[in-house]
């Protein structure tokens, strides 16, 4: 095939196809109209000899050959934005910009308020719009409408930038009057009532069930692998309304050490140790590959990882 002769606006076509798998919204997101976007599309199977995507039950799927293209086009126009970027350096000082966070009230607590601070010193005109995990979807992230998302994830897509902001182990969270606060052995822990509490999927949660370890959590699968099992008597999202919750006399949350410690000089509660192994969670922050050469998006970041890595 003669390079010249290929339109490589094409590419940027076909970027979101199949970003999108859907002609309309496609078109909308490079504010073309839709014939225009049909008309791409059968250029590009013409130009590719291959239907790129495909109507199912479950919309437009894209074909095998569509999804080993999707990476390497990605990939092309990457470079292209980053040769394309502007050469006038990012100036925190004088920037009036918005960043949109996505970040469960976990790092809320534990991260962010540095990052605020940060911010006053070395950017006081810039704003952050703080996003939970039910607000979002990774194809709000992937298009670049979420400037950053900061949790624990279990999958990732493979575009997406990544780095890990910290790992960090467990603590439990219990009122000073609790029975157990003096003697908290596995024993004593599995005796009282719990205050189940994560929120590290995207999208709105669904009920729980107490009764099935499986989707409960690693904290319950680690308890499984031990051949027990707590009784849990409040579900919650919310890190901060568990750790309220935890001044009741007869509850434990079990959380993050960094959430734990945020309560360290509550008179009213007590931290301790959780009397059975648990493997650390790694916090990640990810972005899209739409983002990656941003001079402020650039900035933002490492501020973000400096600041992390700090403890």
């Amino acid at each position: 095939m003669n390079l010249s002769r290929v339109d490589l606006n094409l590419l940027v076509f076909l970027d979101v196809l199949l970003r999108e798998r859907n002609v309309t919204k496609a078109a909308e997101q490079l504010g073309i109209t839709q014939p225009a976007m049909s008309n791409g599309l059968k250029r590009l199977r013409d130009l590719l000899d291959d239907p790129l995507l495909i109507r199912t039950s479950e919309g437009m799927t894209p074909t095998e050959r569509a999804e080993t293209l999707q990476p390497l086009v990605r990939n092309i126009l990457n470079e292209v934005e980053k040769a394309v970027q502007p050469s006038t350096p990012f100036e925190p000082t004088t920037s009036d910009r918005t960043f949109r966070v996505m970040a469960s009230d976990y790092i809320e607590a534990t991260l962010l308020p540095k990052v605020i601070a940060a911010l006053h010193e070395q950017a006081p005109g810039i704003c952050l719009d703080i996003l939970t995990p039910s607000d979002v979807s990774f194809q709000d992230i992937e298009k670049g409408k979420v400037d950053m998302a900061i949790n624990r994830f279990n999958q990732l897509p493979q575009s997406f930038h990544q780095t890990t902001l910290w790992r960090d182990n467990f603590a439990c969270l219990l009122s000073s009057d609790h029975p157990a606060v003096d003697n908290f052995d596995l024993d004593a822990y599995l005796a009282s009532n719990h205050i189940w509490v994560n929120k590290t999927n995207m999208g709105v949660g669904t009920g729980m069930d107490r009764g099935n370890t499986s989707r409960l959590g690693w904290i319950d699968e680690a308890l499984a692998e031990l051949d027990v099992k707590r009784n849990i008597r409040v579900f919650t999202r919310n890190y901060m309304v568990a750790s309220t919750f935890a001044t009741q006399p007869d509850l434990i949350a079990t959380l993050p050490r960094r959430m734990a410690q945020v309560y360290a000089n509550e008179p009213k509660l007590a931290i301790r140790t959780p009397p059975f192994p648990l493997v650390p969670i790694e916090i990640k922050m990810i972005w899209s590959p739409l983002l990656q050469h941003n001079p402020g998006h650039q900035w933002l970041r490492r501020l973000i990882v400096d600041l992390a890595r700090e403890d």
